[in-house]
């Protein structure tokens, strides 16, 4: 028995596509975008070291924390509600950032946007799920989709620095609100409605554990990646696994779960959710490292350092409309197994950059870039047509958190393992007469043995800086040697769990 084609999309929904993609381009803009606002932000609200960590971290958190629950939400009460009540909400939210005249002020705003931010990446794909039936033309459509939230991540710094250069740090915040505007006018318009026909009743009790377990994870992690192995980060470890083994445990009972644990048996789910925790644990930390390497080894101010971190987002951005081309001539298997191999040999090239080596880490920032667009594009579309229409929302949060989880733990991992290596080569470096504290600092981060040296006459503090950087290259070298690895590795493990789920279509 032969069944009809799927329904092709019209005109309206390719520029239903466009306005989805606004608010996917300010969600990521939103990560990035206050960077440079940092040196205002200090000097205007004078917050503590504490407070400016959670002015940075707080919109993240709340970001990883909310996603499931949104997601679910959007199945029970319709996607472009939820889209438009986000999209309203993050302008709100915004308007109050940039009126802040205090940390816990801002603080507070920043978690309101970080709630609101995490409606909108769920939404958008799962009415991606609902408006292009077309299989081809779905993987398109997310193609888009990572195109916009990469444009954002790239945008960000640039223009938070344009705006920095004509107003003050409160302009940054108010980017967002005439795109939101926008897309409140447009999406009534554009982007049909739909939700679960059967959707039951949202579980709080379910929202409030799954928040508080990726919470304590993305926290544990981060506080690792920070600090070193200790007690309140595996602290936070421990309880954020205690708590998913509640959340887990809850879900098997309710008639109405938050999350449909069902969705993992399905062919091909959990294999492209594990490929995607994968490829985001190599990719997340490598762009930490770049950063760092950009500033403080070639000693570049923070925009200059943006533009340079531009090809390897235009990579990105390029990759993800090239995908669905190449995917439907060659097959989903075999293009992400070349993305994976690829994506490797971007990140063994990283493994050979040494202390000037900007052409090198360029070349191999663009090659992992483009080589692991197959890997995000491809993973979010299995997972998305994996799940019927009524779970799409449940299903694209559960990529959006998974993509978070292994960005955090590749940062992470791979994060302490360079930490140690620089520990490890800075033990001769200190020069004699150094106090107990300053000597701990400059062992710890390159950025403790910077301000040492400033502090050191002659050329002890050349020397000091030449060993801080040197010893900083080479945790870079171990760290995207073993994403290399883990690539090459991830590349084996989607031959055999993709053989037979992601053919040639």
């Amino acid at each position: 028995m032969t069944h009809p084609p799927p329904p092709r999309a019209t005109r309206r929904e390719w520029t239903g596509l466009a306005v989805i993609a606004l608010p996917c381009l300010l969600y990521a803009m939103d990560l990035t975008v206050l960077n440079l606002a940092i040196p205002a932000i200090t000097a205007d609200l004078k917050p503590t070291a504490a407070q400016m960590l959670w002015i940075v971290d707080i919109y993240g958190f709340l970001v990883a924390g909310s996603l499931i629950t949104m997601g679910t939400l959007g199945d029970r009460i319709g996607r472009r509600r939820l889209l438009m009540t986000g999209a309203a909400a993050f302008g709100a939210a915004s308007v109050l950032a940039a009126l802040s005249s205090s940390a816990e002020m801002l603080i507070a705003a920043r978690a309101l946007l970080g709630v609101a931010g995490a409606t909108l990446a769920p939404s958008t794909l799962s009415l991606i799920r609902n408006m292009f039936h077309d299989p081809h033309e779905r993987t398109v459509a997310i193609g888009v989709w990572i195109a916009s939230f990469s444009a954002g991540g790239a945008v960000g710094p640039l223009l938070g620095g344009a705006v920095l250069a004509f107003f003050t740090w409160h302009a940054v915040f108010l980017l967002a609100v005439p795109v939101m505007a926008l897309l409140l006018v447009l999406a009534p318009w554009l982007l049909p409605e739909y939700k679960d026909p059967n959707p039951g009743r949202l579980d709080l009790a379910s929202a409030a554990v799954s928040m508080g377990a990726v919470l304590c994870v993305i926290y544990g992690m981060k506080h690792v990646a920070e600090q070193g192995p200790s007690w309140l980060g595996a602290a936070a470890l421990a309880a954020g696994a205690a708590l998913g083994a509640v959340f887990l445990r809850r879900q098997r009972r309710l008639e109405a779960p938050l999350v449909d644990l069902a969705l993992f048996r399905r062919p091909g789910f959990s294999a492209a959710l594990a490929i995607n925790v994968l490829g985001f644990f190599a990719m997340f930390a490598s762009f930490l490292y770049i950063a760092q390497y950009l500033q403080l080894v070639l000693g570049m101010d923070p925009l200059t350092a943006g533009l340079w971190t531009l090809p390897s987002s235009m990579g990105f951005i390029g990759g993800s409309f090239i995908v669905p081309l190449v995917a439907r001539h060659l097959g989903t298997l075999r293009v992400m197994v070349g993305g994976l191999v690829l994506s490797a040999l971007g990140f063994a090239l990283l493994g050979f950059v040494g202390t000037s080596d900007l052409a090198l880490l360029v070349l191999g920032s663009v090659v992992f870039s483009v080589g692991l667009t197959p890997v995000v594009a491809l993973t979010t579309d299995l997972v998305v047509s994996s799940a019927p229409p009524e779970r799409a929302g449940s299903a694209s949060s559960l990529s959006e958190t998974s993509s978070e989880l292994g960005g955090a733990l590749g940062i992470a991992v791979l994060g302490t393992i360079a930490a140690a290596v620089y520990r490890a080569s800075m033990v001769n470096a200190i020069p004699p007469g150094a106090s107990q504290a300053v000597s701990d600092a400059a062992r710890g981060t390159i950025g403790g043995a910077m301000a040492m040296a400033d502090q050191l006459q002659g050329s002890a503090g050349a020397t000091l800086l030449g060993a801080a950087r040197s010893a900083y290259v080479q945790g870079m070298q171990v760290s995207t040697s073993l994403s290399a690895a883990i690539m090459l590795g991830t590349a084996a493990l989607a031959i055999v769990l993709l053989r037979g789920h992601a053919g040639k279509p």
